[in-house]
This record gives structure tokens, C-alpha cells and sequence, in this order.
């Protein structure tokens, strides 16, 4: 495999500097917290080799709240991404075929490109307020397609599929025997989502999450993957001891303490998304420059200019940098014109949020032709 960097990742405000970067609405998930306000107590930790599936507590309660699974459907990962890279590695081939909706977080697209795997895309349309077309998917399936990739809630637009937009999915991928990849990690995220943990409905579904977007835990790289498939579980498990062999137990023991009592940390994290989304949808409604589908899910938006023929692009990006020190997705990391931007709206506090999209409007402003 031939590895070249994601734009993502080579442009993202911990790669420039949050120093750098004062008002952050690049951050697609909700705001950082302290090893200290975790309460949690480590003296007793051996910091030894743990079990490879990871620690056997987590994934009970990750495995219960899925709908009553078994603790080995589980498998603890370095982060979603680390899950992804695990399923997209261990699935896909160069003679195989994959069906991706776009567009998406980057891992799910780059690394099945690295491998060389044949890629449909299924483009989202704002017009079509990014709903996923289902006949679009079932009409690129192919005697090589292996695998479907999709996220709900939606990385970068927020939406959310429905309950029978999902199931549809399933059927088809049960009739046809292709494997359902279903990137879940914006799942406990703001909004609450409404249907289960969709590996948790057939053996063909895989699941994806993390402690990252929802819970404000990204520096502790604990993410995984669930299926209910016992031989895909064995070729994972065989993939993540090949590349890692297991988590730290240091991580996994924090992010283990931390969700017996995720609950009194998920009100007050997502009462303050749900916040900063009506000074969003506030500002949205106001500023004439952009089109926009209001998210139903996540911390995402994923707006576009209106007329970009009428801003310089490049220089309005260069403005919100450079001179207002704030920063947005831009376009570009999605596969997609720069047109377009991610705006989060999880990571910041209320004031530092409403100061932030004021700079955009006035990026704005001072970039018209």
C-alpha cells in the first residue's frame, strides 16, 4: 500500500497549532476533557499486555447498550479510525468492488483508494438535502462489490438516515450478500439518534464508533467496531494483533472508568451543543452568503456559498485564518469544492462560537468581488 497524507489530517488545527487557532469550527466533535475532571483512579493499574478484544468491562457495556450482544461482537480499536482502516484492510482487495457514499470522513474513502479496491460513489446532493439514494446503491452493485460504506449520522453534512432507509440497506445487503459498513460515531453525539446500533440488526451490518466525537476523549484513541458475524470478528481480531496487538491499558482503563458514568458528562456536553445549534441556525437563517441543510444529527454543518463566482475563495479562507484567526472545514477535505465548508458547533463555548461565525461573515464580506 502506497500511503500519501489526507488533507484532514495534514490541515487540521492540532497539525497547525491550536495556539494558531483561536476560534476553532474545523473540530467535528465536542469539546476536550481533562484527565482531572474524569474523577477516575489509576495507582492500581499494571500496565501490562491486556486482553487483544480490550478490556473486558467496556465491552460489556459497549456490547449491552447495543441491544443485549455478547462482549466478544466487540472489538475495542485505536480510535473509529483505527476500526475503519481494520475493516476496509481486512474486507477489501484490488479485485474487490466498494460502494461509498461521498462526501464522507476521509478515511473511509482514502485508505479502500490506497488499497486499489474498484470505488462507486454515491454522490450526496444538497439539493436533495444529502438524503443517500437507494436506488443509486443497489443499481451499482456488481458480481465484485464487497462491501457498502455508509455513516449516519452523516460526517460532514449531519444528516440522519431513517429507520427504514437503514433497512432497506440491510435487505439488500442480506439478498446480495455484500457486508454493510455503518460509521455510527456521531451516534450519541447533540441529537438523540433514532434507531439502534445497526450491526446489532443482521450479521452482514458492521458498526463503528468511538469515545472521540461524542465525549470530548480523542486523545485517548478508544474507538470500536461491532459485528455479529463471528468469523468477519476472527479476521479483525487477526488484522488489529497484526498491526498493534491490543490498546494501552492506560487508555483503556481511563476510557473504561469514564463510562460507568458517561451520563452526567453527555447532558451537560450535549446541552451545550444543542446551544451553540440554535445560534447556528440563527445565524444560518441571516447570512445571505449561503445555502445550508440544517443538521439532524452530530456537531457537523456542512453549508455552501450561495454564489461562489462572487467570492475569492482563496482569499476568504486566507482572511478567517490569518487576520480572525478562526478556522472551518474546508471543503476540499471531503473531496468536495472549497465552496463548501464543515462548521462545528460542538467545540466551542457559546460566546467564542458566536464570535467565531461573526468572523466568517466578515471573511465574507471582505472577500466579494
Amino acid at each position: 500500500m502506497l500511503y500519501k497524507r489526507m488533507p484532514i489530517e495534514k490541515e487540521s488545527p492540532e497539525e497547525r497549532g491550536y495556539n494558531s487557532i483561536l476560534f476553532n469550527l474545523a473540530e467535528s466533535s465536542v469539546a476536550d476533557l481533562t484527565l482531572g475532571e474524569l474523577n477516575i483512579q489509576l495507582n492500581e493499574l499494571k500496565l501490562e499486555y491486556i486482553p487483544h478484544r480490550g478490556n473486558t468491562q467496556l465491552r460489556q457495556m459497549l456490547a449491552t447498550e447495543a441491544g443485549g450482544l455478547h462482549p466478544d461482537q466487540v472489538l475495542l480499536t485505536n480510535g473509529a479510525c483505527g476500526a475503519l482502516f481494520i475493516i476496509n484492510t481486512a474486507l477489501l482487495t484490488s479485485a474487490d468492488h466498494l460502494i461509498v457514499v461521498r462526501p464522507n470522513y476521509a478515511t473511509n474513502i482514502e485508505v479502500p483508494l490506497t488499497i486499489g479496491c474498484a470505488i462507486s460513489y454515491i454522490d450526496l446532493q444538497l439539493e436533495e438535502s444529502w438524503r443517500v439514494n437507494l436506488k443509486a446503491i443497489e443499481a451499482a452493485v456488481t458480481p465484485a462489490t464487497k462491501l457498502i460504506s455508509i455513516t449516519t449520522p452523516h460526517n460532514p453534512t449531519g444528516t440522519v438516515m431513517t429507520q427504514a432507509e437503514l433497512q432497506a440497506l440491510i435487505t439488500l445487503a442480506e439478498k446480495k450478500k455484500i457486508y454493510l459498513l455503518v460509521d455510527e460515531t456521531y451516534r450519541d453525539t447533540c441529537f438523540a439518534t433514532p434507531y439502534p446500533v445497526v450491526a446489532s440488526t443482521s450479521e452482514w451490518v458492521i458498526s463503528v464508533s468511538s469515545l472521540s466525537k461524542a465525549f470530548g476523549l480523542p486523545g485517548l484513541r478508544i474507538g470500536w467496531l461491532i459485528t455479529r458475524n463471528e468469523h468477519l470478528m476472527e479476521q479483525f481480531l487477526a488484522a488489529k494483533e497484526m498491526i498493534y496487538i491490543s490498546n494501552a491499558a492506560l487508555d483503556e482503563e481511563v476510557a473504561t472508568q469514564f463510562y460507568r458514568q458517561k451520563e452526567k458528562f453527555a447532558t451537560v456536553i450535549n446541552q451545550k451543543a444543542m446551544e451553540n445549534f440554535q445560534v447556528l441556525r440563527a445565524w444560518l437563517q441571516q447570512e445571505p452568503a449561503f445555502e445550508y441543510v440544517l443538521p439532524a444529527g452530530g456537531v457537523v454543518c456542512f453549508p455552501r456559498f450561495a454564489n461562489p463566482d462572487t467570492i475569492d475563495i482563496p482569499g476568504f479562507y486566507e482572511t478567517l485564518v490569518q487576520k480572525y484567526k478562526t478556522m472551518v472545514g474546508a471543503g476540499h477535505w471531503f473531496a468536495m469544492p472549497d465552496s463548501y465548508m464543515r462548521i462545528g458547533f460542538g467545540w466551542l463555548g457559546k460566546t467564542a462560537f458566536q464570535q467565531a461565525l461573526e468572523h466568517v461573515s466578515a471573511a465574507i464580506a471582505e472577500n466579494k468581488r
